[in-house]
């Protein structure tokens, strides 16, 4: 099971994050990664945790000012990147033009969408994974997988019918090991979650938390 720790812009300490995701991968085997802001990609890599870029834009080596260069993501540490999550959305173009970005830095990428007619679509331009996180369920700690459990089965469905390839992962609401528990026996590979360890009092005791069940 994938767990990605997205940090938003929210006042935490990516470092500390990072460095209890990384303690917490490894005393528990669980892949766990974070996704911090793009200035502090390089800190938070530099922990040993698995790092993501919140996103990268469509471009290449250019005149493209305020725009989130793959290979500058690549070189601060990231691995992998999210791509138009539901607060920062983007047209199917401009997700196509990401994701070759993404190929050519070597970056993994997970592309968001709120319902399982939207996975279908970002599927079949072959990324890595999809996320189904439908909006209303955000920072909401109400997960999907209680909310409307039909909506991860039929997005995984929908992943499958057009590339069995690309796995699944299940946000929004996503903050105890029980989510996790639901979101697995649906058939997603792996949750997004942000407040439920980003707003924590102890980062750390939310993630052993969240993973004891695995």
């Amino acid at each position: 099971m994938f767990v990605l720790v997205n940090l938003k812009a929210y006042p935490c300490d990516p470092v500390e994050i990072a460095t209890a995701a990384r303690e917490v991968s490894d005393a528990s085997g669980t892949d766990i990664a974070v996704a911090p802001q793009a200035a502090h990609l390089q800190r938070v890599s530099e922990t040993g945790v698995e790092t993501w870029a919140q996103h990268v834009s469509g471009v290449e080596h250019g005149s493209h000012t305020g725009s989130t260069l793959a290979e500058a993501a690549a070189d601060a540490g990231a691995t992998g990147t999210l791509l138009n999550h539901s607060e920062n959305r983007l047209k199917l173009a401009d997700i196509d033009a990401a994701l070759d970005a993404a190929e050519r830095a070597d970056l993994d990428t997970c592309v968001c969408a709120n319902n399982p007619a939207q996975i279908g679509a970002v599927a079949a331009l072959a990324p890595d994974s999809v996320a189904v996180e439908p909006p209303e369920l955000i920072g909401t700690g109400t997960p999907v997988s209680k909310a409307d459990p039909e909506i991860v089965t039929d997005a995984v469905a929908a992943a499958e019918a057009v590339d069995d390839s690309v796995d699944v992962y299940c946000g929004a609401g996503i903050s105890t090991g029980e989510d996790l528990t639901s979101a697995s026996e649906l058939g997603a590979k792996g949750v997004l979650l942000a407040s439920g360890v980003a707003k924590a009092d102890d980062p750390k005791a939310a993630l052993e938390d969240l993973v004891a069940p695995l």
